[in-house]
C-alpha cells in the first residue's frame, strides 16, 4: 500500500530544476512574497465572475404608505447592487392585470389588482451579479409567516395581502418586468466608483 509523503519530501521527491527551481525562492531580501511550491506543482486559481444581471423590484402601496421606500432602496444599496431606473406612479388597471397574468386564476386576482391601485407604487430596476436570485433572498418568503428574520417580509411584514415588495422570480420573468415598466430609454447605465470594490 502506497504511503502519502509528508508536503516537504514531496516537493523534494518533485526535483524541481532550472526555471522551476528558481521560483521556489524569493529571488533578494527585499521580496515582500516568497514562492512555497515550485512552478511544477504551483495552482493558478482564476476568480469565477457571477453573472451581471438586472432584476425588478416594486415596493408596492402599503410600503410606500408605510414610508419603506428608503429602507427598501438601502438594503439593496447597502449589498452592492446599482439601481438604473426607478419611477413613482400610480399603476394603472390594464397594467397591473399584464404584471400579474400568471395570477389571473386565482381567487384573490381582482382584489390584488384593485388594492394595487389604492396608492402609489415604485418600481425599480437594479443591476448586479446574481441580484435576481439575491433580490429574493433579501425581500423574503412571499407569505410573511414563512420568510426569516432579517429579510424585507420577515422583518416588516404580518399577512401575505400586505407583504411590501414584489420581486422577480427569474431571469425570463425580470426580463419580462423590466420591459412592461420601463422603456428602454430610461434604464441608465453607469459605474459606481465603488464597483472596484465589489468586483474583482
Amino acid at each position: 500500500m502506497s504511503r502519502a509523503l509528508p508536503v516537504d519530501k514531496a516537493i523534494q521527491a518533485s526535483s524541481p530544476s532550472g526555471e522551476d527551481q528558481r521560483s521556489a525562492v524569493a529571488s533578494g531580501p527585499g521580496d515582500q512574497t516568497r514562492s512555497v511550491l515550485p512552478k511544477s506543482v504551483r495552482v493558478e486559481f482564476e476568480p469565477a465572475m457571477a453573472p451581471r444581471e438586472r432584476t425588478f423590484i416594486m415596493v408596492k402601496p402599503d410600503g410606500v404608505q408605510r414610508g419603506l421606500v428608503g429602507e427598501v432602496i438601502a438594503r439593496f444599496e447597502n449589498r452592492g447592487y446599482k439601481l438604473v431606473a426607478l419611477k413613482f406612479m400610480m399603476a394603472g388597471e390594464a397594467l397591473l392585470k399584464e404584471h400579474y397574468a400568471d395570477l389571473a386564476d386565482k381567487p384573490f386576482f381582482s382584489g390584488l389588482v384593485k388594492f394595487m391601485q389604492t396608492g402609489p407604487v415604485v418600481p425599480m430596476v437594479w443591476e448586479g451579479a446574481n441580484v435576481i436570485l439575491t433580490g429574493r433572498d433579501m425581500i423574503g418568503a412571499t407569505n410573511p409567516l414563512q420568510a426569516k428574520l432579517g429579510t424585507v417580509r420577515g422583518d416588516y411584514c404580518v399577512q401575505v395581502g400586505r407583504n411590501l415588495i414584489h420581486g422577480s422570480d427569474g431571469v425570463e420573468s425580470a426580463q419580462k418586468e423590466i420591459a412592461l415598466w420601463f422603456k428602454e430609454s430610461e434604464l441608465v447605465g453607469w459605474k459606481p466608483q465603488m464597483e472596484s470594490l465589489l468586483y474583482e
